[in-house]
């Protein structure tokens, strides 16, 4: 990936949402559906690979959706880096360290867990204790880990605690759920997963059963509040997950709601990506003088290739994604996209093209996301095309490529778009279309 020289005067322009589903006509010469260059530069783009880019070129759009922050050009270029003399995390303990019941650690090491993650090996033990903390960490590193050992723990020594777990997507909410039942089986503990889009008749039903532990995003969640099925002041543990996410999202006012429901003297855990200065109101507004951890070692993984795939102005962009998908190596691609009616078009014009491909936005029911997922991760499915719904929560094994085929909307998207690949130890690749 040799980098081409590239002039632009003026930003890229905006894919529309209404672009036709034959993509063999929407990507030429700036036409609906493309990122057109008004420069008069190189037009080195792909031919038979893919090149990267003069690192000074910026992009900025406004308004909900679309860009609200420079991202210059050269953070989407970086080359991987494994080397056996990087630093390497040397933990304070093992998992058959911590003070936890002893059938816990069974499960934990059914798992194959030896060695925390750096989240891990530092946060588990203030929460142990009943801390209420606040994680700063990358995406992949094992936070989830981090929480819910110690949390199911907690549940085994007084089986009256509740637990309360929020988070932005139903992916995160159906990811938490899964580790939670491997770190939980035989125990006698159970979950509830409340996300928008399932059948809340059935969500009502497990509710009315024993479940000490509460994962859900907070439409959902404050319905079932409201509609007393769920009641707040039972739960001693409030655990806010990607909370960076959830305040881009809008849910900071179901956040407060559910908060306000809940016992003064709790346990609260908090983790994020980013520390904003509304990340940091937040912590002061629902913890109470926190424990502070941050293990974030940079914004994107050191294994992850970054770079650019340049689309021409006279070329057709699907054409070359189909080229790309073609070539060895891409074995278990995800493919963002900006909308969802972008990302069912794309998928069905994937699949037209010869590919095994499916789809997952937020007009999918429960049932087909759940199906997308398993599909792809099993490997009956080589692409998975999604949105933004995707970027966090989404932890399947072996994903070899990450594209963007439209640009994220901020950098941090990219950082946790990215984040899909690249993951345990192992090499991965993202590429971003930019034209």
């Amino acid at each position: 990936m040799q980098p081409s020289h590239y002039k632009s005067s003026r930003p890229p322009r905006r894919e529309s949402t209404h672009a036709p589903a034959n993509h063999s006509s929407q990507n030429r010469g700036g036409s609906r559906g493309s990122f057109r260059s008004a420069g008069s530069g190189s037009r080195a783009g792909f031919r038979g690979g893919y090149r990267g880019s003069q690192p000074n070129r910026s992009f900025k759009k406004g308004g909900r959706g679309n860009f609200a922050q420079h991202i210059n050009e050269s953070k989407f270029i970086n080359k991987a880096v494994i080397t056996e003399s990087a630093p390497h995390f040397v933990p304070e303990h093992a998992f058959a360290d911590f003070v936890i019941d002893e059938r816990l650690k069974v499960n934990i090491a059914k798992k194959g867990y030896v060695t925390p993650t750096p989240i891990q090996d530092k946060a588990i033990p203030h929460i142990l204790r009943g801390a209420d903390l606040v994680g700063i960490a990358n995406t992949g590193t094992g936070k989830t880990a981090a929480f819910l050992i110690p949390l199911i723990n907690k549940i085994l020594k007084d089986p009256r605690a509740r637990v309360l777990i929020v988070v932005p997507t139903r992916e995160l909410a159906l990811q938490i759920e899964t580790e939670f039942q491997g770190f939980s089986r035989m125990l006698g503990i159970w979950s509830v997963s409340c996300v928008g889009g399932a059948n809340i008749g059935a969500q009502i039903r497990a509710l009315s059963r024993l479940s000490q532990v509460v994962i859900g995003t907070p439409g959902r969640l404050c319905d079932l509040i409201k509609s007393g099925h769920i009641r707040l002041a039972e739960y001693g543990t409030l655990v806010l997950d990607e909370a960076d996410r959830m305040l881009d999202m809008g849910f900071i006012a179901d956040i407060r709601f559910m908060v306000s429901k809940m016992p003064a003297m709790r346990e609260t855990l908090f983790f994020s990506a980013t520390m904003s200065p509304e990340i940091q109101k937040l912590i002061k507004e629902f913890l109470r003088e926190p424990v502070m951890i941050s293990v974030k070692t940079g914004d994107t993984a050191q294994s992850i290739d970054q770079d650019v795939v340049r689309v021409p102005r006279d070329a057709n962009k699907f054409d070359i994604l189909t080229n790309l998908l073609r070539q060895p190596g891409f074995d278990k691609v995800l493919v963002f996209g900006r909308t969802k009616h972008g990302v069912q078009r794309l998928a069905e014009s994937l699949v037209k093209a010869g590919f095994v491909a499916e789809a997952i936005h937020g007009n999918k029911s429960q049932s087909q996301r759940v199906k997308a997922l398993r599909l792809f991760k099993e490997h009956h499915a080589k692409i998975l095309v999604a949105t933004d719904v995707a970027a966090r929560g989404l932890d399947v094994s072996g994903i070899s490529h990450v594209i963007n085929y439209d640009l994220p909307a901020t950098y941090e998207d990219y950082v946790h778009r990215i984040g899909r690949t690249g993951r345990g130890g192992k090499k991965g690749v993202a590429l971003t279309f930019i034209g």
